[in-house]
C-alpha cells in the first residue's frame, strides 16, 4: 500500500481529532489474522483474547487464519491491509522476529509495517527426557554433551523454531556441541523421545504435559522466568545454571500507520482481557505466561520486540544460520 493510500485512510483521524475518532471506533466487527492453521497455540491465543476484546469494543471479533511460509503469508496480508483498527495481527516467533533471519527476501518489513498493540502471552518450552533416562538434570545433559561433542541428538519443533533457538542458545552459553535434529512441530518430536529414538527434546509444554503427568517423560527444566504453577516441582533453566529464558510468545500488531486513538481503544481492551481472572486461570493451565505490565503497553511490546530480534540475529550469526531464498 503507498504512503498516500496510508495518509488517506488516516486522514478521518486528523480531521475528527483523536478523541472523536476512537469514539467512533470500531465501526465493524474486527478481524485478528493468525498466520497459522486452525488448532494452532497462535490460534487459541487469538481466540482466548479476541472474545474477551469483542466485549469491550462492542463489536465481534472475528479470528481468520492465512497460514503459509512459516507466517509470513498472514503477515503480509496484514501489513498490505487499510491501517483503519480493522485487521490485526497475531504476531508472534515466526513472522516477526524468526522470519527476517530465515527468509532472504520478505515481502514486509517486520519492524517497519506494524505498529505494537500489546504483548499477551509467552509460552515456556521445556528440556524433557524418557522417565527412565539416566539424565536426571540438566547439568546430566550438559556433562554428556560435553563428555561427546556432537554426538547427544536433541530434537526441536523445527528449523528457525523457538526451540530450536533455544537450543543454539544453551549451546552457546554451556559451551557444548548437541546434534540439532529439526522436527516438523513437538507432536513428533515427543513420540520419538518417547520412542526412545531421540534422548532429549526442547518442546512446547502443552504438548509434553500428558506424557510428564502420566509418568513416560520427565522434565528437567523449563524455560520461564520463574517456576510454572502446573510443574511447580521443576526447575527453571535459570536455575539449572543457564542464564536463559524463551519460548513462544504473542501479541498484537496492527498495519503501520493505524491513528494512534485507534491503537489506544485496541490496547485498553486487551489489557482488559488480560486482566481477567478467568483467562488468566485458563492460561496458567495451559502453562502460559501474562505478560508483563510494561509490555502490554505499546512502547514496551516495541522495546521487547527490538531486544528480541537483535537476539535472535545474534544468535543466527553465531550458529551459521544462513537465510533460504
Amino acid at each position: 500500500m503507498s504512503m498516500h493510500r496510508r495518509l488517506f485512510l488516516a486522514a478521518p483521524a486528523l480531521l475528527l481529532g483523536p478523541a472523536a475518532f476512537a469514539q467512533s471506533f470500531p465501526q465493524r466487527p474486527v478481524r485478528i489474522i493468525v498466520p497459522f492453521a486452525a488448532g494452532t497455540s497462535s490460534d487459541f491465543q487469538a481466540r482466548l483474547i479476541g472474545e474477551r476484546m469483542a466485549a469491550r469494543l462492542g463489536q465481534p471479533v472475528v479470528v481468520e487464519n492465512r497460514a503459509g511460509a512459516g507466517g509470513t503469508v498472514g503477515a503480509d496480508f496484514v501489513a498490505k491491509s487499510d491501517p483503519d483498527g480493522h485487521t490485526l495481527l497475531l504476531g508472534s516467533n515466526g513472522p516477526l522476529t524468526n522470519a527476517p533471519v530465515l527468509q532472504a527476501r520478505l515481502s514486509y518489513d517486520p519492524a517497519a509495517d506494524f505498529a505494537p498493540i500489546s504483548m499477551i502471552s509467552r509460552s515456556p518450552v521445556t528440556l524433557t527426557v524418557r522417565a527412565d533416562s539416566p539424565w536426571r538434570s540438566v547439568a546430566d545433559v550438559l556433562a554428556a554433551a560435553r563428555a561427546r561433542p556432537g554426538e547427544v541428538a536433541i530434537g526441536s519443533s523445527g528449523q528457525g523454531s523457538a526451540t530450536h533457538f533455544l537450543i543454539e542458545q544453551v549451546m552457546a552459553t554451556a559451551d557444548i556441541r548437541f546434534t540439532h535434529v529439526p522436527y516438523r512441530g513437538s507432536s513428533q518430536s515427543v513420540p520419538d523421545m518417547l520412542s526412545g529414538t531421540i534422548p532429549v527434546v526442547m518442546a512446547e509444554i502443552s504438548t509434553v504435559l500428558p506424557t510428564f503427568r502420566d509418568g513416560r517423560s520427565r522434565i528437567l527444566a523449563v524455560s520461564s522466568a520463574g517456576r510454572l504453577p502446573i510443574v511447580s516441582e521443576v526447575p527453571t533453566l535459570i536455575e539449572s545454571g543457564l542464564n536463559l529464558t524463551g519460548g513462544s510468545w504473542a501479541g498484537l500488531v496492527a498495519p503501520r500507520g493505524t491513528p494512534e486513538a485507534v491503537l489506544a481503544v485496541l490496547g485498553d481492551a486487551a489489557r482488559a482481557g488480560l486482566a481477567d481472572p478467568a483467562y488468566r486461570a485458563r492460561q496458567a493451565e495451559l502453562g502460559a505466561e501474562i505478560a508483563a505490565a510494561s509490555e502490554q503497553q505499546p512502547a514496551g511490546f516495541a522495546a521487547w520486540l527490538t531486544r528480541e530480534r537483535a537476539l535472535i540475529r545474534a544468535t543466527a550469526t553465531r550458529a551459521g544460520i544462513q537465510p533460504a531464498g
